[in-house]
Parts: C-alpha cells; sequence; structure tokens
C-alpha cells in the first residue's frame, strides 16, 4: 500500500516537483525503488507571521511493498495511504418497485449516481427546481421578487451546498473522501480540490458540477423529477410499499431520505407516519462580516496582500460553561445571502465564488442549543428556530434582516454605521439581537466575540457587521437509523445525509450517500 510522507515543510513560492524531491529524500532510500510520487496535500502554516510556510503531505508508492511497511513502522511521520476504493457488492436478490431517493444534495445526488451506475435506475424525487431554473428563481428573490418556497436557497438541484463555498472539507476520516473528491474533479471541478487542505468549489463551479452529475444517472436510465415533493409514505408489514408525491404514486423496493436539514413539513409528515426521530443539538446565531483585508492582515501580518498567499480563511471557537460559541463556514470574499425557504421567517447564509474576490469576508458566529434549550419534543428544535427567524422577519417587517456593528450589538443600541458595504441584498434594519435570540445566545455570542479578540484583531473592529439570523446550520432533528442504515422498525427506508442527521457539509453529506447505496446495492439486486 502506498506511502504518505507527511510534515514537509515548504516555502510560499517552492515548486510541487522540489517538494515531492524532499520528501522521498527524507525516506532514505534510492530513488531508483520510487515508483510513483506526488503530492498528497498542501496546508498553509500562518501560526507566526514571520515564519509563514506550507505544510505538505506527499503520496510515494515503492516498488516493493515489504519496504513500505517496513518504513512505516519505522517512522510515525509516515502513513499508509487508504485507497480510494468504492468496490460495491450487489445482491441478487429481487423486490418489486424501484429505488427512490428523496432529495437532490449531495447525499441524494452521490446515493442516486453510484445506484445508477451500477444499473439500478433510481428515481430521484426532488421539490426543487433544476439548477438553472432554480438559479434564475433564486436570484429574483434577491432583487426583491416573491419568495418561493419548494426552490430557493435550502431547496432544489445540488442542495444548499450549491449556494455556499462550496467546501469541501470534513472532520471524516473515510477513504471514500477521496473518492469523492476524484469524482468532484471528474464532472467538472477543479483539480487543485485533491490536494489542498481546505478545498472548495465555489458556487459557480457547483452549478455546473450538479448539472454534470444529473445528465450522467440520466443518461444510465435514472430519472430525476423537479417540482416533484414526497408527501406521504404507505408503510405496511415493516416496510415501505410505495411513495405518494404531489405528482402521483411510486412502488418502492426502497426509499432513500436524503431530504436537506430544511424540510421542515417533510420531517413532520414522517413524524405523523410513525418514522421514529429524536430531537438534535444544532446552532443558531449571525452572520459577521469584515473587510477581507482586515481578515487577511489578522492573519498575516506584514504579508497581507502578498500573491502567494491564499485567501484568508479561519475557524474559530470557545466554550464556557458546557456551552460553545464558533465560527461556521466562512466565505472568503464572499456575500450573506437571504436564505429564507418560508413565508414569514428571515434566513440568512454565506456563499462564495471560486475566485473569492469579493471586498468582504463572512463566516457563522454560531452557539450550540440542545434539547435542554428547546424541549425534548421531536420537533421542538424546528419550532426553536422557526420561532428566532419569525421574531426576526416581524422586527422588519419584511424579508429585510436584522443587523448591527458589533459596537450596537456589545452596548445595545444597535446600529448600522460602519465603514463595510453590506451584502445582503435585500437590506439591513438596526434591530436589537435581545428580541430575536434567548439571552443564553446572544450573551454567548458576547463572550465569544470577547475570545475571537484575542485570537484575531479583526474581531476586535466594532466596525463589523452581524447580520441575523443564522439558523440553518444543521439538521434539528435525526432520524434514528440501525447498523443496516435503515429506520427503526423499517427494513427499506434510508435516512441519509444532513437532513437525517448523519452528515454535516457537503463531502460527509456525500460519503454518507454513497455508503447508503452501497447498502442497498447489497440487499437488493438492480
Amino acid at each position: 500500500m502506498p506511502l504518505i510522507v507527511n510534515r514537509i515543510n515548504a516555502a510560499l513560492l517552492q515548486s510541487h516537483e522540489s517538494i515531492v524531491q524532499k520528501a522521498v529524500k527524507s525516506l532514505r532510500i534510492s530513488p531508483s525503488l520510487v515508483q510513483t510520487a506526488q503530492i498528497h496535500k498542501i496546508s498553509l502554516d500562518a501560526r507566526k507571521q514571520d515564519n509563514i510556510h506550507y505544510v505538505c503531505s506527499v503520496f510515494v508508492r515503492l516498488t516493493d511493498a515489504a519496504l513500505e511497511k517496513k518504513l512505516c513502522e519505522k517512522n510515525k511521520s509516515l502513513t499508509y495511504a487508504a485507497p480510494a476504493h468504492f468496490a460495491p457488492v450487489i445482491s441478487g436478490e429481487k423486490a418489486d418497485g424501484r429505488v427512490i431517493v428523496t432529495g437532490f444534495g449531495p447525499a441524494g445526488m452521490f446515493c442516486a449516481l453510484a445506484l445508477a451506475e451500477q444499473g439500478y435506475k433510481p428515481i430521484v424525487l426532488e421539490r426543487g427546481e433544476d439548477v438553472e431554473k432554480r438559479t434564475q428563481t433564486v436570484q429574483s428573490f434577491w432583487k426583491g421578487g416573491s419568495l418561493n418556497e419548494n426552490s430557493n436557497v435550502q431547496f432544489g438541484e445540488g442542495g444548499a451546498g450549491t449556494f455556499s463555498d462550496g467546501k469541501l472539507t470534513t472532520r471524516i476520516n473515510d477513504p471514500l473522501c477521496s473518492y469523492v473528491l476524484e469524482r468532484f474533479v471528474e464532472f467538472g471541478a477543479p483539480q487543485e480540490i485533491c490536494t489542498k487542505a481546505k478545498p472548495h468549489i465555489g458556487t459557480d463551479n457547483l452549478r455546473r458540477i450538479v448539472k454534470a452529475i444529473r445528465q450522467r444517472i440520466i443518461s444510465l436510465g435514472g430519472e430525476v423529477r423537479f417540482e416533484t415533493q414526497l408527501d406521504g409514505l404507505e408503510i405496511s408489514g415493516g416496510s415501505v410499499k410505495s411513495v405518494h408525491t404531489t405528482r402521483g404514486e411510486e412502488k418502492a423496493a426502497a426509499l432513500v431520505l436524503a431530504l436537506g436539514h430544511s424540510a421542515r413539513d417533510t420531517f413532520e409528515m414522517l413524524a405523523r407516519g410513525g418514522v421514529f426521530m429524536q430531537p438534535k443539538a444544532f446552532s443558531v446565531g449571525a452572520r459577521i462580516e469584515h473587510l477581507q483585508s482586515d481578515v487577511e492582515k489578522s492573519l498575516y501580518g506584514s504579508h497581507a496582500g502578498d500573491p502567494a498567499l491564499p485567501k484568508g480563511e479561519y475557524n474559530l471557537s470557545y466554550r464556557e460553561n458546557g456551552r460553545g460559541v464558533y465560527t461556521f463556514c466562512m466565505c472568503p470574499g464572499g456575500t450573506v445571502v437571504p436564505a429564507a425557504s418560508e413565508q414569514g421567517g428571515t434566513v440568512t447564509n454565506g456563499m462564495s465564488e471560486f475566485a473569492r474576490d469579493g471586498k468582504n469576508a463572512n463566516a457563522a458566529l454560531v452557539v450550540g442549543v440542545t434539547p435542554e434549550d428547546f424541549g425534548s419534543g421531536v420537533l421542538a428544535g424546528v419550532d426553536f428556530a422557526r420561532t428566532i427567524e419569525r421574531n426576526a422577519y416581524a422586527l422588519t417587517g419584511s424579508f429585510k434582516a436584522p443587523g448591527t456593528t458589533v459596537r450596537g450589538f456589545l452596548n445595545g443600541k444597535p446600529d448600522l454605521d460602519t465603514k463595510l458595504v453590506p451584502t445582503y441584498s435585500l437590506g439591513l434594519m438596526p434591530c436589537d439581537f435581545t428580541k430575536i435570540f434567548p439571552r443564553k445566545v446572544t450573551d454567548m455570542m458576547t463572550a465569544g466575540l470577547a475570545d475571537f479578540t484575542r485570537k484575531m484583531a479583526c474581531f476586535g473592529s466594532e466596525d463589523a457587521l452581524l447580520t441575523a439570523p443564522e439558523t440553518r446550520t444543521s439538521s434539528p432533528v435525526r432520524i434514528t437509523r440501525s447498523e443496516n442504515l435503515t429506520a427503526l422498525g423499517i427494513s427499506n427506508l434510508y435516512p441519509c445525509g444532513e437532513g437525517a442527521g448523519y452528515a454535516g457539509g457537503i463531502m460527509s453529506a456525500a460519503v454518507d450517500g454513497l455508503k447508503t447505496a452501497l447498502q442497498i446495492m447489497s440487499v437488493i439486486a438492480p
């Protein structure tokens, strides 16, 4: 199995070739034993502003597998490279109906793609529009048009990630992550996502990629039915027999629930139908905007503006009395976007294109909340988030967002007197955040700002701008599943991805979709 040589330091402008040579030299073996060698991952280390450099890992395959094993045993800086291996085991057991995938975000998309490529011809149900129509619908809303509750930033082809930064970072350590990255490149993503430690695709690239994946599924006999919502299940004898949709009924061999975190009406339908779910912790807060140049001064010091450096990004966290506050979904050079999916409720999100070339940076500044805060009812978290969104809408009387400078937030006198040009397209109104959130949330946001100021100078700027609320960080429910990935007591119902509570971002959702597809293949024939 190939090796990964870790912790190779490199100067900002050092060539990939010389980095690879340095890694091979560190093995202290004859170059003739090296079959292939290439960059595996590159990460920027900017912890010391007088010594900003890259830390790299290099993928090395030797001609002698025994030597690879021996080197790994002797040197702790070496690890085995887990192969990007996707090897389905196909069942011969036939089942009535088609495999139906509900939701065409990363989980549903990769699940349906894997099934289609093995001859299953899945049916995909997506309540929103295809990406071309969806983009027009969303942009119309951002310009002051009406909200389409079924096709918006949360719903439609590609899921919520289609209008985001397209981050591919993840905390899971699964060989299928490499497989997902390779497939993204195959469908049009930049090659660099396979080597960067913090890869991103950008919303502009994602729109092309999700369309290409859809076309691949259809070319293999699958169907993608847009503007078609799941609105009922027929469950009998411990299995789903058929599904009811807004366009008719379909017999189901298996049903994958890749719903996304905002499918509140579908959660309600499932709860009424007896599908076992549990309330789950999630986070709420606001988006915080700084000038991108101020972020980079905080990170890079006198090196800020050096074209050899990537766009500055951060990830901060703080805990106090058992509760956490952290930054999430940081969008360098991005915009804060209207992300509502229900009338009468305001929601924000962040988005960047691949170039990340906007003047402002933004990130979610959010506080963790648990059933202890909002109640133990299955849908109590949904109600909690919805109340925050409605509080925000009521304060402004529209989808205009509540906003304030950090100065106004901290002194309880909200204002919009800032050098920043707000990027939220529907406008801001100065509002007191304690009228939107429970005091436990605003108190923790205050504590977080104080701590983050000690870590990054830009957080000490009273000019920084807060736009509220951010409520769709993750699903407020978990559709509990068994070891074979099926819902409790229902043998062919597969909760999957972020909406089911088993993923947190594009990569982990895509991997969960693949694992769900593999499980279905192992029990049902094409």
